[in-house]
């Protein structure tokens, strides 16, 4: 299933390509632009905080869109970019909450760890594991977020509360999952984030989500199954014939096919 998921998010992401260059460019603006604005302000200032809260904001506002604009994509349903204004109107509350969420948890992170440290002893080293894994667990499963924004639920609880439950439920393909988004995300330094850059990041999870739902609908429809043993060739045979047999050249060539 894994080694699908890659070449599915790989094929996907090629046969969208300018349309994924636009939203990284988009990206690569938020970023640069609320980073020079934040270098006219004192480190540590009310104005530098202030930026990079809007940063973060905005930032996953615009992510919120473009992700669920990447599920139309896997969905077959043909987007037009007239629509993105659509989506950043339904998700920007959900990308909200997320933002103010990830920003305590990060000013936990970042006051919470030398506080440990200068504690010392059981309590400190207590108190430093337990802050990490339980960032670590934050971080890792709000790959799920905007995925189940976009293809579950429409209420912000209800939206993480599956991701924690996803997580839960396909812990190892999740971990994978960070990895992979963590390694795209470096590969991405090297052209300035154009690609495959933070798009094909949100493409991964909203794919990630799509084919682990395969799974539930079948423990649904054969609820004496068992969970570790599912039929993955079976369940995603329709998403195989979608992408059918390629070749590199047939990719870089098509009219020579």
């Amino acid at each position: 299933m894994i080694l699908f998921f890659i070449k599915k998010v790989f094929f996907d992401a090629w046969d969208n390509l300018i349309t994924i260059v636009l939203f990284n460019i988009g990206f690569t603006l938020i970023i640069a632009g609320f980073s020079y604005l934040a270098f006219l302000f004192e480190p540590a200032g009310l104005g530098y905080f202030s930026t990079v809260v809007t940063a973060v904001i905005i930032f996953n506002i615009y992510a919120a869109g473009v992700s669920a604009y990447m599920n139309e994509l896997i969905q077959s349903n043909s987007p037009d970019f007239k629509q993105f204004p659509v989506y950043i109107k339904k998700y920007w509350k959900s990308a909200a909450v997320i933002s103010v969420i990830s920003i305590f948890q990060l000013a936990a992170i970042i006051i919470g760890f030398p506080f440990y440290f200068s504690v010392g002893g059981l309590p400190g080293l207590v108190g430093l594991v337990t802050l990490f894994w339980i960032s670590i667990l934050w971080w890792v499963s709000i790959q799920y977020f905007f995925p189940v924004a976009a293809q579950l639920e429409t209420d912000i609880k209800k939206q993480i509360k599956k991701s924690f439950i996803l997580l839960l439920d396909n812990t190892l393909f999740t971990i994978f999952l960070g990895i992979y988004s963590v390694t795209l995300l470096g590969i991405s330094f090297f052209t300035a984030l154009l690609i495959p850059g933070i798009t094909v990041i949100l493409l991964s999870h909203q794919i990630a989500l799509k084919l682990r739902l395969y799974k539930y609908d079948y423990l649904e429809e054969n609820p004496e199954a068992k969970r570790n043993r599912i039929p993955w060739p079976d369940l995603l045979y329709e998403e195989q014939e979608r992408i059918g047999t390629r070749t590199i050249k047939g990719m870089i060539f098509p009219w020579k096919e």
